[in-house]
């Protein structure tokens, strides 16, 4: 299995055997069973090579291991958790033969990459990145990070985990248990004299009221938020507790991602489309869609890569304004859509009309935020 930054291994015992799932472009699959009399003595490896207690069976573990495979530094995130049939245990795999990807390598579509180059040109204010756990929200940031790495810029960091070291650039691990958080790190971070600031979350209204204050006095401050589009991330501060005029002031604009699975290349098919799928792409006249039939090299699932979906929000002087008024999601969603933004539904849905991933694909991922 070739180590990447977005793979998971999962070993779960059943009531008859021992299941082996990885997490592949986004979905478990199921690569090996073995016998239940094996649990013991992989549980009991792992928990010593990430530092766990071994006599302790009953309570969630959490550990870690630093490892080189075949020459590349490897970091492991090992969790435990105790069910009926014993303990499972979720390997995450971090380092590897993962590369940081440039901006243009994101899968941004042109017009969304000029709405992008509109907010990573302003000198300070924040900029976030929404999206659930696994929308790629890291990989962008780093992405970021990489273009503004340059030896005149300070650039520093808050991070939880650090997934990938960047050379040239100040990367701070959070150590609640030492009493280091985003907020008592980004605290510190604004003593260091920085030009630009990552938080890897805005967790709560301590750390995004000083990522806000940073902003306001010149700094430019990269950040994820867990919501399901571009305006609730506006939305979702307030809630916070952060006052109206604060975001807007600080607020430079918002990018909401997800990632899809690709159609598979060897086994890819054209087929007619039915009238709901034509009426849900908007299609005039029929046109061929496509799909994966399944073979050995996407494992039979119809699918092998993944490429990113994207909605941005560029706060103008309207959505500003709106902000201030409290306004709710739908009026600073229609306001940005009248501006220019394109929502996730329509970005994947003009990847589904050029082929390159599914109306399944379509309905899993944006269904649920348009």
């Amino acid at each position: 299995m070739p180590l990447n930054h977005q793979q998971v291994i999962h070993i779960e015992p059943t009531a008859t055997d021992l299941k082996i799932r990885f997490r592949i472009d986004g979905q478990l699959q199921e690569v090996m069973t073995s016998s239940m009399s094996a649990h013991p003595a992989i549980t009991t490896r792992i928990k010593i090579m990430s530092g766990m207690d071994i006599a302790e069976k009953r309570v969630p573990q959490d550990g870690r291991v630093e490892t080189t495979v075949d020459g590349m530094d490897v970091d492991l995130r090992v969790s435990l958790l105790p069910t009926v049939y014993g303990e499972k245990i979720v390997i995450r795999v971090l380092g590897g033969q993962t590369v940081i990807l440039d901006r243009n390598q994101l899968g941004i579509s042109e017009y969304n990459m000029k709405m992008f180059d509109k907010i990573v040109k302003s000198p300070n204010g924040i900029i976030l990145v929404s999206g659930p756990t696994g929308s790629g929200k890291t990989t962008t940031l780093y992405a970021l990070l990489k273009e503004f790495n340059r030896p005149e810029v300070n650039i520093i960091t808050v991070e939880d985990p650090v997934e990938y070291k960047l050379p040239g650039i100040n990367q701070v691990q959070v150590n609640v248990k030492a009493g280091l958080t985003f907020a008592n790190g980004l605290r510190s971070i604004l003593r260091q004299d920085p030009d630009i600031i990552m938080i890897g979350e805005i967790r709560d209204v301590e750390t995004a009221g000083i990522a806000i204050r940073a902003s306001i006095t010149g700094h430019l401050v990269l950040s994820t938020i867990h919501t399901n589009d571009s305006a609730s991330s506006v939305a979702r501060l307030v809630d916070m507790g952060i006052e109206p005029y604060l975001v807007s002031s600080s607020l430079i604009g918002v990018v909401a991602q997800r990632l899809v699975r690709n159609i598979c290349p060897r086994c890819k098919s054209a087929y007619r489309p039915t009238h709901d799928e034509m009426l849900m792409l908007k299609m005039k006249e029929p046109r061929p869609l496509y799909k994966g039939n399944g073979c050995p090299y996407c494992n039979f699932t119809g699918y092998k890569g993944r490429t990113g979906i994207h909605e941005v929000l560029v706060v103008t002087k309207e959505i500003r304004e709106l902000i201030n008024r409290r306004a709710s999601t739908d009026q600073i969603s229609q306001m940005a859509t009248r501006q220019g933004t394109i929502t996730l539904n329509q970005s994947c849905s003009e990847l589904v009309l050029s082929g390159v991933t599914t109306i399944d694909e379509l309905i899993k991922v944006t269904y649920s935020v348009d």
